[in-house]
């Protein structure tokens, strides 16, 4: 249970670094790993295909040093999904984080 919340998590975390720069897959896996997420390629790249399905990533494959990278770049799709995530992530901060006990 506690692995489908944290999923949620991470393709949250995918599509904001996707809104600022193009990522490919190890570079996502160090970062997610300094968020304190152990991610396996059998876990990331599934969910970059599947982000991608979705029409939330767009995938570009590049040469780099004779080997190919594919680096992923949101969509306006995933930028809509993107700014709802945000809302509902900052309504649930208050809730859960900020909500005072009552008497």
């Amino acid at each position: 249970m506690i692995r489908e919340f944290f999923l949620g998590f991470i393709r949250i975390h995918i599509l904001y670094h996707a809104s600022k720069e193009p990522v490919y897959g190890a570079w996502l896996m160090r970062e997610l790993a300094r968020h304190g997420y152990e991610t396996s390629p059998g876990t990331l790249y599934p969910t970059l295909h599947a982000l991608q399905r979705e029409g939330y990533l767009t995938k570009e494959v590049r040469v780099i040093e004779g080997r190919q990278r594919k680096y992923y770049r949101i969509t306006d799709r995933g930028q809509m999904v993107l700014a709802e995530a945000r809302e509902r992530i900052a309504e649930l901060v208050h809730e859960v984080l900020e909500e005072k006990e009552g008497p």
